[in-house]
This record gives structure tokens, sequence and C-alpha cells, in this order.
């Protein structure tokens, strides 16, 4: 029996993998290939991540912009929360469609089907499966094939904290490794993103709730390997979305844009910059085109842009001028150490829609060297125990390669299946 199952530590940056921190991470390594140049997408942010994932494809072609997007709705660009539980299905109503390209819960529902745990922010749980193919449970509604609400004792009621990742943990082992036994079983932990972005990198409370989430993925690698010795055929992709910078200072676009001279208010919707973060999505209304010129030198002279990319070069970062998306804006970020001695640092774009900010604390979203440094490790046939490999791999990759252990096709997607056909199994040959 093949099966494929993905753990993913939200918010988890590579270098802090550590001995005294994550030490199943650590041992895990030993019977798992570690990616040492695994990167994310822009926005390096969970629900454009988990669209990705579940897509093999960047945003150009599902569609998900950001974190938080603009949409063009009667003739305005209307700023939209893409973590709203409804957002998904609100998009779907305007534009559409939800995601553009097949989901993994679409390609693998009639080839044992396709249960999520999630503990991350709605719209990113639901982005794994927004037109219903198979289950996503989620503190805000689980959902079941047609997106019919599961029954209310089968309802996942968590927290976003430790002690619901713990408790989503358990159940997915119990559930969905054990008794029902999907294709594919994704769990997504809520930490350590959670308290990154309310305590510094590298604080104690940071490093408490790092080592509960490692422990978290423990039980996990322990339940696979029960599997593994009962015959199963299971590969296990443990990795995180995105990582972390520590935050120095917030620019606050709309507002620069308007003394700019570029947009008539705060609230005008001719200009709109959208907060992702340590990166930002400025869209234009096709009306006023003719700023676009104007925008970019703005843009190029602000000392608060780290990267900037317009119409013409958005497919550099995996974007494409639809919509009314104009310029993709990575934040200035900087190796400099924050007070607990973690390295990156970065500039954030001020959050809208009522959303605080919070100086010190982690935040992702641009290009910084460390939001682009997520880890990966697989375990299973096609990958070698304790190789590390080099060379870029992309989280687009997760979604062909899940689909290769499986036997299933991954036509058009954008990433590539990661199995090396001569590379030792931990497991042996599939039964």
């Amino acid at each position: 029996m093949r099966r494929v199952v993905i753990v993913t530590l939200d918010g988890l940056r590579r270098d802090l993998i550590s001995p005294q921190t994550t030490p199943n991470l650590v041992a895990f390594t030993r019977e798992a290939e570690c990616f040492a140049d695994y990167s994310t997408v822009f926005p390096s942010c969970t629900r454009v991540v988990s669209a990705s994932l579940a897509t093999g494809c960047y945003p150009a072609r599902h569609g998900l912009q950001g974190n938080s997007v603009a949409l063009m709705e009667a003739g305005h660009l209307v700023l939209r929360d893409a973590g709203h539980p409804e957002f998904l299905q609100h998009k779907r109503r305007v534009t559409g469609q939800a995601l553009a390209m097949p989901t993994l819960a679409e390609r693998l529902k009639d080839v044992g089907g396709v249960i999520v745990f999630s503990n991350v922010s709605p719209g990113a749980a639901y982005a794994h499966d927004p037109d219903g193919h198979g289950y996503v449970y989620h503190r805000a509604g689980s959902f079941g094939p047609g997106r019919v609400p599961v029954a209310p004792a089968d309802r996942l009621d968590v927290t976003l904290d430790v002690d619901g990742d713990r408790r989503m943990t358990e159940r997915f082992i119990d559930e969905v490794l054990h008794r029902r036994k999907p294709a594919l079983g994704v769990l997504w932990l809520g930490e350590p993103d959670h308290i990154q972005h309310e305590a510094p990198l590298g604080s104690p409370e940071h490093l408490a709730v790092l080592t509960a989430a490692d422990a978290h993925a423990g039980l996990v690698m322990q339940a696979v390997a029960r599997l593994r010795e009962a015959g199963e055929d299971t590969l296990l992709l443990i990795g995180s979305d995105h990582g972390h910078q520590s935050v120095t200072g917030i620019v606050d676009i709309d507002a620069e844009l308007v003394a700019a001279g570029l947009k008539r208010d705060a609230g005008s919707d001719e200009v709109a910059a959208v907060s992702n973060g340590t990166s930002a999505l400025i869209y234009v209304h096709p009306d006023m085109a003719a700023l676009i010129p104007r925008i970019r030198a703005f843009l190029d002279a602000s000392d608060w842009a780290g990267a900037v990319f317009g119409p013409h070069d958005l497919d550099r970062v995996g974007q494409k001028p639809e919509g009314g998306l104009a310029f993709a804006v990575s934040m200035r970020a900087s190796e400099a150490p924050n007070a607990f001695g973690v390295p990156g640092t970065s500039l954030a774009a001020k959050p809208a829609m009522g959303k605080p900010d919070r100086l010190g604390c982690g935040q992702h979203g641009g290009l910084g060297a460390y939001e682009q440094a997520p880890f990966l490790m697989i375990s299973g046939r096609g990958f070698t125990p304790g190789a590390v490999r080099s060379g870029i791999t992309r989280v687009i990759d997760i979604a062909p390669t899940a689909l290769a252990h499986l036997g299933v096709p991954a036509a058009e997607t954008d990433g590539d299946a990661l199995q090396r056909p001569d590379a030792a199994s931990a497991e042996g040959p599939a039964r």
C-alpha cells in the first residue's frame, strides 16, 4: 500500500534546527534526505504557499496572489484578507474560480483521497481543497466532499497554540494514519509560526514552542515507522512553508503613495498597496494605467523597497500582471541580528484591515534570506537516508513528488518530482 504523509511546521527556518531545540528533526536527518537549498514562493506567506504546495504551481498559475489581495469587484479594487474562512468561495463568485489549477485533493479524489488537518488560518487550510474533493479539518469549520460540513462530533475543535497542535497531531495519527488511511494525509501545525509573530525570535518563549512543535513532528515520525514495519510503502515529507525575519520598522506604503501624489487618499482605490508582511502587492486600476511608470520610478527611489518587480518582470517572482496587480515589492532586509542574536531583519509593510504592527517579532512575506529558507526532509522510496542534496528545490516540487510516489500523473505542474530512481530506500520495495 502506497501512501504519502506531509507534515508542515509552519514558519520554521532551517537554521533554527538544532540538537538542543529540535532533537527529533535532527534525528530524522539520519533517515531522510535533506534539501540544503529548499525555497518557497513569493509572497512567502502561508496561504500562498498552501495553494502552491497543493497545486505544484506558482501564484501566476493557481491565482492566489497573496495572503491579502485586491479583487476587482463591480469596477473597484477591493482589499480582501485571503485568510478569511469564506475568501476562496467569495473569490470564486467574483472571478469564476477559487484556484485556477487542480489541487492534490482533486487529483487523488478517486485514488485513495486526501485528508488535511490544519491549525493555521482558515484561508490557508481551505486552499488545499477549496472545491471540496476531499476532507479538510480546521477549527473554523471542517468539510468533507462537496464542502459539506462534517458531523458535529467530527469537527476539529482545537486552539491555535501548542496544546491545540498536540491534540490535532494525536487525532491525525489515530484517525488519518491508522484508521482512515487516505492516499495523502497532510498535517499542518500552527506552531512555531504563531509564537514567532508574538515573541522575538530566539527568545525563551519562542524556543520552548519550537521544542514542542518538534515533539509533535516526532510523534508522526514514530507513527510512520510503525506503518512501515507493518509493510506500508509510506513517503514521509517533513518541512516548513517559509522562515521569519525580525521586524525593525513599519512602512505605510499607501501613505507614501498619497504623499507622492500617486493616490488621492488612503481610502481611494485607483492604487492599492496590499501588505503581505515583509512584502507588498501594489494594484493599479486599469483606468489609471498611465500612473504605472511614475509608480515604478517612485518605488525604485524608495529606500524602504529592497526589490521591486513590475508588469514586465513579475514572472521573476512567480506572479503575473492580472486583476490589476502591477508591482510586487520585497521590503528592505538585512543580515543584522536581533536582541537574541538571531540574524535577519526586515521592514514590514503596514498591515491593513485592523491587523496589528509588531516591532521586534517575526514576520515574513518577502525575499529576505531567512524568510526564503524553509526546510525539507523526505524519507522513503527514491530518497537516500542521511544524504544532503544541493541545488534548487522548491515548494512547488512537493505535489509532483507526492503524485510520483502514488503513481499518479502530475501533468501541468510547475514543479518536478524529487525522487531519484537509483536512491537507496528507507523502506524497501513497494508492497
